[in-house]
């Protein structure tokens, strides 16, 4: 079912500024894992909530979206929805504020959990400093941007939500009309969770 979506993952170009998380060595493959399994746990959405890029905090240390080491940890909310996650035995980061707000939301969430996801795929950083991140350029989002409708297509989703303008400006250049909730970091996290659970009660 996600042999296309891996495939198409795997071909986005990484520039020396970003990071593909998936690589072919021991963390890469740690992430990978990880994935699959969250991919396994969340059959069944409906709803994908579609971010920006991996941030070094949280995605890029266990491969999945908005999941930091808290949430993987055993007794996390992620490691009790998606059993076996695995961390890095020395994370290079503990937690992630982002990770922690769409946990909570999605704590009062009906029905399925949904899927989230990327625009961009890669970890997006400044140059010659992987521990921090930058804003996608409208060509790595471009390049991104048939990932996710893959993942959505192989999903059968039926609502893309874009989690910021980033993405939902990528798809509406592809026709895709989604709406955007307020992304949780840098303040947003009360009207994240307010929009996010306002459209799951519609």
């Amino acid at each position: 079912m996600l042999d296309t979506f891996f495939r198409l993952l795997r071909a986005v170009p990484a520039p020396p500024d970003a990071e593909f998380l998936y690589a072919d060595d021991e963390l890469g493959r740690m992430r990978e894992r990880n994935l699959r399994r969250y991919l396994a746990a969340v059959d069944g959405a409906t709803v994908l909530l579609l971010a920006e890029a991996p941030g070094w905090r949280g995605m890029t240390v266990t491969g999945v979206p908005f999941v930091s080491a808290r949430e993987a940890e055993e007794g996390g909310p992620a490691e009790r929805a998606v059993p076996g996650l695995e961390l890095p035995e020395d994370p290079q980061a503990p937690w992630e504020a982002s990770s922690r707000v769409v946990w909570a939301a999605l704590a009062d969430w009906r029905g399925p959990l949904p899927l989230t996801w990327p625009i961009y795929p890669h970890h997006p950083f400044v140059a010659g400093e992987p521990r921090t991140n930058r804003t996608p350029r409208p060509a790595e989002v471009r390049d991104g941007t048939p990932v996710a409708l893959e993942l959505a297509r192989a999903f059968g989703i039926e609502t893309i939500v874009a989690v910021g303008r980033k993405a939902q400006g990528a798809l509406a250049a592809e026709g895709v009309d989604a709406p955007a909730v307020r992304h949780p970091a840098q303040g947003g996290a009360r009207a994240f969770t307010e929009q996010v659970l306002a459209l799951n009660a519609s």
